[in-house]
């Protein structure tokens, strides 16, 4: 017979990883984003300057807004590609979302910090 006791421990350890994972996760988002915002904006703007102005060829205006869609929906993609290959290695979630939470924020910070190179280096 199963102590009541030991089924209660493990429905909590799950509960709490859960929240974990969860709080780990959104917190990622949050600062992924929050470092996507400043690159976005840029080449948002960019990108629409260049496809609204006069004497643009048909490349840039078709390249501008597909870089522009890369930059932002590239690293929520690529942390769903490391977590689903996390979760069909059977690790538990928390350990798959570790990886997919550090490929989030590592494939955030590229872009921006390339805005600050690029506005640290434009004359």
């Amino acid at each position: 017979m199963r102590d009541s006791g030991t089924t209660e421990v493990r429905r909590e350890r799950a509960r709490a990883e859960r929240l974990t994972e969860g709080l780990t996760v959104a917190l990622a988002s949050v600062l992924s984003f929050g470092l996507l915002a400043g690159p976005a904006a840029v080449f948002g703007a960019t990108a629409w300057h260049m496809v609204t102005d006069t004497g643009t060829t048909a490349f840039s205006r078709l390249s501008a807004p597909v870089i522009f869609l890369a930059l932002v929906a590239l690293p929520p993609v690529l942390a769903r590609v490391v977590f689903r290959s996390g979760r069909r290695k059977g690790r538990e979630r928390l350990t798959a979302a570790v990886p997919a939470v550090l490929t989030l924020l590592g494939s955030s910070v590229v872009p921006f910090a390339a805005l600050c190179l690029i506005v640290v280096y434009a004359d």
